[in-house]
């Protein structure tokens, strides 16, 4: 689970601060899928690299299954990435010499000690992704063989391969057409459901909220509107 807790963050503005979120706070629970929306500038991205630890905020709580990420040193909060949080960042950015499994599989090669012992345990596992987001038979192809859609899954797969409690999704449809993007969306929230993640998915695009589990939306960083089905 994740809970953010009047969540506040600033940034320098000359001789000022700005406000970028403003005494936010809102849950994912594990299996639920809760949208972040609002206007350019109204604080989303800011408030998921916030969750995702890459900032830490002036002040307030990041809590990841019961861990608070404000109190982590950089180390512990890399770490924590690592081990509990996946990322899927608006653009796929897959490198474009490797193959779909090798884009999950080169995880593996990040930070961790024994990573030539688990070589074997990291090929079978993104063959098991890929096919869980309708890749697998797409697994040797390199980026420019595939589709924006196909790209984004990759993107998610990615994501998935340390089996993070938490998953946090920028704008994942920006890219594509009305009906790519909501195969993108069904298959969140399958994967969210199947996995048992506690979602975090920010969105321009609101006809896919009533399909989400709740959702928060942001004017000038502050949370002006929640709702919650579940």
């Amino acid at each position: 689970m994740i809970s953010l807790r009047n969540i506040t963050l600033t940034f320098s503005d000359g001789d000022s601060r700005l406000t970028a979120v403003d005494r936010v706070s809102l849950t994912a629970r594990p299996g639920t899928v809760t949208g972040i929306t609002g206007p350019s500038g109204s604080g989303k991205s800011s408030l998921l690299a916030v969750a995702a630890t890459l900032i830490r905020p002036d002040s307030g709580e990041v809590l990841i299954d019961d861990i608070d990420a404000t109190r982590l040193t950089p180390g512990e909060r890399t770490e924590l990435r690592r081990n509990k949080i996946g990322i899927v960042f608006q653009q796929p950015n897959l490198i474009p010499s490797l193959t779909a499994s090798e884009q999950l599989t080169v995880m593996n090669e990040l930070g961790a000690g024994s990573s030539r012992q688990n070589r074997a345990k990291a090929t079978a596992r993104a063959d098991l992704l890929l096919h869980a987001v309708g890749l697998g038979d797409q697994r040797t192809k390199r980026p420019h063989q595939l589709s924006g859609g196909q790209r984004q899954r990759v993107n998610i797969a990615r994501a998935l391969m340390n089996d993070p409690s938490v998953l946090l999704i920028d704008e994942p449809t920006s890219a594509l057409d009305q009906e790519r993007g909501a195969s993108i969306i069904e298959l969140i929230l399958r994967l969210t459901d199947e996995l048992n993640t506690s979602t975090l998915l920010v969105t321009h695009d609101l006809v896919h909220l009533p399909r989400m589990h709740g959702s928060v939306h942001l004017v000038d960083g502050a949370l002006v509107d929640e709702f919650a089905t579940v």
